[in-house]
């Protein structure tokens, strides 16, 4: 019976495989017909994907083994035939977060169960992984241009380059530029075109004589075609467009660990974990993440588990591992005034942020279930607000602290902290980040709700980064107002007794009176970014989205654009 349901399992999860690369086949189309609503649609089918895999297999395996189901000695057999099938698979890490998944949701693990799921804190999935031999190889010389005609050749769309010989040119200088002072040999690039909301991109790395470098070639489609639109080969660059601000790419990989492992040598301080994640392999990559974190704690047993810093949140209790860059949040059991948020009203709002388009400026958080923790690497002090605080989801089983369900993310400085700690220049251009981040989130009909500093990070690039949802809400759900003029009898009364203010109701030009930095930072913010204040310019974003304009956030710098060396013009979206 054990191998007749390991088999079943190895079956669904194949079938899932191949579902996952049925939607992620369809971006090319999309792309290439600039269908662009479906884009998001297929986008979030294939989120969604891994649960009703893994429901239909639940259903499946009840029929087969009947009241077995919770055997836990049926479980330990079917985990070593499943350990034998999957063993000759390049990608053998995938079926077993597959088989875990079903573990857990029938016997409800808290911690790990090492006899009916795979737990291997020590494995590595892409360890002794070669570099993928499908590359294709072009070679580089003296004229360029041909070698990246020809590769422009090779990945061909139905609706054809706009001007292919005009984008080999431009290709080819921003690749000289880089790489003046040394000959290039080859260009070497992944089979498979990655997509990702509007555009498309050729990955790979230029091999220089001295040097390898990451190279990017990103696309853009329009009436007339395909064009190249930048090229990125600055290490930072790439793995800001692999980053944890970002959607996951739609790419049709046969494999995927000799991909992980071949992007992992171009961004070696990017976490295998992410690169899982960014290509769409969320679940694997919650995998790595446990997998590396847990390892950590037990190589470290001093490791202290202690309040993340920042102001103290009025939803969430925040822990974070001193000495290792991931933040837990776990929702209290009751929210302070003035906030008026259901649980689920909070875990709708993450939800929303999972299946959005992030662009760049929202943390990717992922929610985890069940987890373990040595009771002795708290702080005493964050340990007692977690138990008094979160008890429907924290709890004590001897020696252990349960955390029953929270959301995981990147650790980032708090940007309140940060305008004070760093120099003034930096300070600076970190204000003049957050406007921005603003302004790129309401014109993707995104609005944070609390724009207060303490609610965003900075990267160590010195990006702002909005990373607390509760308060978060579409656009196109807020009313814009100007606050009225006061009445000579209300000047002397506070503004929320005069005020009228229905649900929805926003007054943008009282931001400005809670930013809490000094006057220099406010003025260069107002003088960069005054729009942000008032109500009008957020009406108009409105408008402008009800109307079908996109706000195209392209996850490059103006200087990585070929626009410069075709002549034309760069017609940025602006209110």
């Amino acid at each position: 019976m054990h191998e007749r349901a390991a088999a079943l399992i190895l079956d669904a999860f194949l079938d899932y495989n191949a579902r996952f690369s049925d939607i992620t086949r369809r971006a090319r189309r999309r792309f290439e017909r600039r269908d662009w609503k479906y884009v998001r649609v297929d986008a979030g089918a294939r989120i969604d994907l891994y649960d009703v895999c893994i429901r239909e297999t639940l259903g499946r395996l009840e029929l087969l083994l009947d009241e077995r189901v919770r055997s836990r000695p049926l479980w330990a057999s079917m985990r070593e035939a499943f350990a034998a099938r999957v063993e000759p698979m390049l990608d053998r890490e995938l079926p077993k977060t597959f088989f875990n998944s079903l573990s857990r949701r029938y016997f409800h693990t808290t911690g790990v169960a090492p006899d009916i799921e795979f737990v291997a804190l020590d494995v590595e999935p892409i360890e002794g992984v070669a570099t993928p031999a499908a590359l294709k190889r072009y070679e580089g010389g003296t004229d360029l241009a041909a070698a990246f005609a020809r590769m422009l050749g090779d990945f061909p769309f139905a609706s054809g380059y706009a001007d292919g010989a005009a984008d080999a040119q431009a290709i080819a200088a921003a690749v000289a530029a880089g790489f003046e002072h040394q000959a290039i040999t080859s260009i070497e690039l992944l089979p498979a075109t990655f997509f990702r909301e509007r555009r498309a991109y050729l990955v790979g790395r230029i091999v220089g004589t001295d040097a390898v470098a990451p190279l990017v070639v990103a696309l853009v489609s329009e009436a007339d075609g395909v064009r190249a639109d930048a090229v990125l080969t600055d290490p930072e660059l790439v793995s800001r467009l692999f980053g944890f601000t970002r959607s996951y790419f739609h790419v049709d990989l046969a494999t995927i660990a000799d991909a992980v492992a071949f992007l992992h040598a171009l961004m070696p301080h990017k976490p295998v974990e992410e690169i899982y994640t960014v290509l769409g392999r969320a679940k694997q990559g919650k995998t790595e993440r446990y997998r590396h974190l847990f390892r950590h704690l037990a190589r470290h047993p001093g490791e202290r588990l202690v309040r993340a810093d920042g102001e103290r949140g009025m939803v969430m209790a925040v822990f974070t591992p001193v000495d290792y860059p991931l933040v837990f949040k776990v929702i209290r059991d009751q929210f302070a005034w003035p906030k008026d948020i259901a649980r689920r009203g909070v875990e709708d709002k993450y939800r929303l942020v999972f299946r959005y388009d992030r662009i760049g400026r929202l943390v990717d958080a992922q929610e985890f279930r069940h987890l373990r923790f040595r009771r002795a690497q708290f702080e005493p002090g964050m340990l007692e607000e977690l138990l008094t605080g979160c008890s429907e989801a924290v709890g004590v089983d001897g020696d252990d602290v349960l955390v029953r369900h929270c959301y995981v993310e990147r650790r980032l400085r708090p940007m309140n902290l940060h305008v004070r700690e760093a120099p003034a220049d930096a300070a600076v251009r970190a204000m003049l980040d957050y406007g921005q981040a603003i302004k790129d989130l309401a014109r993707s009909n995104i609005f944070p709700g609390d724009l207060l500093l303490k609610n965003f990070g900075i990267t160590r690039g010195g990006r702002a980064i909005f990373y607390d949802y509760d308060e978060l809400c579409l656009l196109e759900a807020c009313n814009f107002r100007h606050v009225p003029p006061a009445r000579d009898e209300d000047e002397t009364r506070p503004l929320e007794e005069w005020l009228s203010v229905r649900e929805g109701d926003v007054f943008p030009e009282l931001f400005v009176n809670f930013l809490g930095v000094p006057k220099m930072l406010r003025d260069a913010l107002v003088e960069r970014h005054g729009e942000i204040f008032d109500a009008q310019w957020w009406r108009d974003v409105q408008r402008r989205l009800a109307e079908g304009d996109y706000n195209d956030v392209p996850p490059y710098p103006q200087s990585a654009r070929l626009d410069a060396r075709r002549g034309t013009a760069i017609r940025p979206w602006t209110a």
